[in-house]
Formats: structure tokens, C-alpha cells, sequence
């Protein structure tokens, strides 16, 4: 009796931990890694290949974090790859073209990205435009406006100084700074979304929209808020991603909603809303990321790349709805 009720305790304990979709994904993460290490003779492991796999992580993890908070409160975000791009360059092209200060242009920069991120949010909750159709938008005006300001080509900033440039390609012992700066922000956010009274409203917002309206609680202005949080987020990104290049492309983050988003539902976000961690889409973010570096160390080709990650996307959507049929 008593080791029936030991394994009964046991099987108990590994369905408790399986059902929550973060220690999946850990699991997930982890024997993905060893077999990538196992398949490409220690590669994966050397700490170049390692460092560099956390300097691409790090840019997507910060708008996964943006894009947790949009889909908690039921909506979507397009225009987060846009935003970021055009973050970075307006700080080239401040610099560039006019000799602002970096740190001046820096601060304009995240003004551009929170402007963006302000216009999401006033179609969303004001104008009650579709997310998607909203944000659409201003993915469009975003990289429209990396184009005119650039002509199409790479610009390169100027005046730029030691401590700009540490922000995203120094090193602290073996970790990045870029990706310190990420783990800092999703920590700070993942403490916010469980323990701040006044940001799990996102939650209520986007389970029952009518019954938070009938409880008091501001729908609009937290739509608002989110998607103004989310332009922040993704100007800082690409305010790092300048820091650590040193130019600014075009079409810096062209593509980059789709892997954002297939990760934050990888993680346990929902696109109906009301569901989402940080934790949850920083390990899909690791999942993604680990993932194309090993197409690359297994050469696989960049054509079957954009495949794989699409077919991912569906995959994360799929299992998504599933879910919530099964729930219902």
C-alpha cells in the first residue's frame, strides 16, 4: 500500500509539473541543446558560438517580453520588428546626418519607437480597430520610414562613445552585456505580471473584457498602456542591436513578429488573451533561438529555415487551439 501510494505521489507530482507549459518547454530547451551538442562534435558549446546564440536570443526575448503583455490583454502586435528597426535608425541617422549627440539621439530614437507603440495603442482602444489591422499599419509606416530616412542602404552612426557601445557588444566574465541587460528586463517584467496588483488588470482585460469594464477596471487605457510599453521595449532592443553592430539596416527585424510570437505562444500565451508568463516566452524564445542555431551548424538551407519556423508558428497556434477547445 504503501509504494502504491508512493508512485501514486510520483505520478501525481510529474503530471502537476508537465501541466505547467514553462517546465515543458525547459525540458524542451535543454535536450534540444544536448542533442544539437551531441550532433555538432561540441560545437554548440564552444562560448563563441554560445555568446553569439545569446546576442541573437537577446534582441527577440526583449520583444517577446513586449509581445507577452499585448497578448495577455487579447490583442496582437505587427509592428514590433518595424518599431525596432526604426529605433535604431533614427539613432544613425541623427548622428549621421545632423552630429547629435548618442545619447541624445538615443533618447529620440525610444520617442519614435513609444510613438509607434502609442499609435497601436490609439487605434486599438480608441478608434477599437482590429489589433492586427492596427498594427498592420504601422508595421507598413515603420519600415516605410527605414527606407526614406536610409534611401535602402545600412547607415552607420556617428559620435558614438565607449559606453554606447559596451551597452550591446561588451562583456561581463563570459556573458554578454546585451543579453544581461534581457534577463534584467524580463526578470524585472515576469516580477511585475505576478506581483503588482495594478498590471495583472492586463489579465483581467483580456479573460472577460465586459467584466472588467463592469469591475471598474480601464480597458482602454490598459490596451493603451500595453501597446506604449511595448514601442518602449522594442526601441530598446533596437537601441542594443545599433550598440552591438555599429549600423543600422533597412530591414533590421523584417520577419521578426513571426518567431516573436511563435515563442511567446510556445511559452504558454494565448491569442485569445488572458494567459501568458514572461518566463513562458523567454524559454520559447530560447527554444527558437537554439533552434536556428542549430540549422546553421547543421546547414541546413536559409530557404528551409523560413520553412521550419513557419511550420513552428502553426504548430504553437495549433496546439494553442486545441487547448482551449479541450478547456471549453
Amino acid at each position: 500500500m504503501e509504494n502504491r501510494a508512493l508512485l501514486h505521489r510520483s505520478s501525481s507530482g510529474l503530471r502537476s509539473l508537465f501541466a505547467r507549459r514553462e517546465a515543458t518547454v525547459a525540458i524542451i530547451v535543454v535536450l534540444l541543446a544536448i542533442i544539437v551538442g551531441a550532433t555538432t562534435h561540441g560545437i554548440f558549446f564552444t562560448p563563441q558560438n554560445l555568446q553569439a546564440t545569446f546576442i541573437s536570443l537577446a534582441g527577440y526575448g526583449i520583444m517577446a517580453v513586449a509581445m507577452t503583455f499585448v497578448l495577455i490583454t487579447g490583442g496582437i502586435d505587427l509592428s514590433v520588428g518595424s518599431t525596432y528597426g526604426l529605433a535604431a535608425m533614427t539613432v544613425a541617422a541623427l548622428t549621421k546626418y545632423y552630429s547629435f549627440n548618442i545619447w541624445i539621439a538615443v533618447i529620440l530614437g525610444l520617442l519614435f519607437a513609444v510613438g509607434l507603440g502609442a499609435v497601436n495603442g490609439f487605434f486599438v482602444s480608441k478608434v477599437k480597430l482590429a489589433p492586427m489591422i492596427a498594427t498592420i499599419g504601422t508595421m507598413s509606416v515603420g519600415r516605410g520610414l527605414c527606407y526614406v530616412i536610409s534611401n535602402g542602404s545600412n547607415l552607420t552612426p556617428n559620435n558614438t562613445t565607449p559606453a554606447f557601445r559596451f551597452l550591446g557588444s561588451g562583456i561581463i566574465g563570459f556573458i554578454p552585456m546585451y543579453f544581461i541587460i534581457f534577463i534584467i528586463i524580463a526578470v524585472f517584467a515576469e516580477i511585475l505580471l505576478k506581483r503588482s496588483v495594478p498590471v495583472r488588470k492586463v489579465f483581467y482585460t483580456g479573460s472577460n473584457e465586459t467584466a472588467a469594464k463592469l469591475s471598474g477596471i480601464k480597458t482602454p487605457k490598459i490596451k493603451f498602456v500595453t501597446y506604449l510599453l511595448g514601442g518602449l521595449l522594442c526601441g530598446i532592443a533596437g537601441i542594443l542591436y545599433i550598440s552591438r553592430f555599429n549600423t543600422a539596416a533597412a530591414s533590421a527585424g523584417r520577419g521578426a513578429e513571426m518567431k516573436i510570437i511563435a515563442a511567446c505562444v510556445i511559452g504558454g500565451a494565448s491569442l485569445t488573451g488572458g494567459e501568458g508568463t514572461v518566463l513562458g516566452a523567454v524559454l520559447g524564445t530560447f527554444l527558437m533561438s537554439f533552434l536556428d542555431n542549430a540549422q546553421v551548424l547543421w546547414k541546413i538551407s536559409v530557404y528551409y529555415q523560413d520553412l521550419i519556423s513557419g511550420l513552428i508558428l502553426l504548430l504553437a497556434v495549433s496546439i494553442d487551439a486545441i487547448t482551449h477547445m479541450r478547456k471549453r
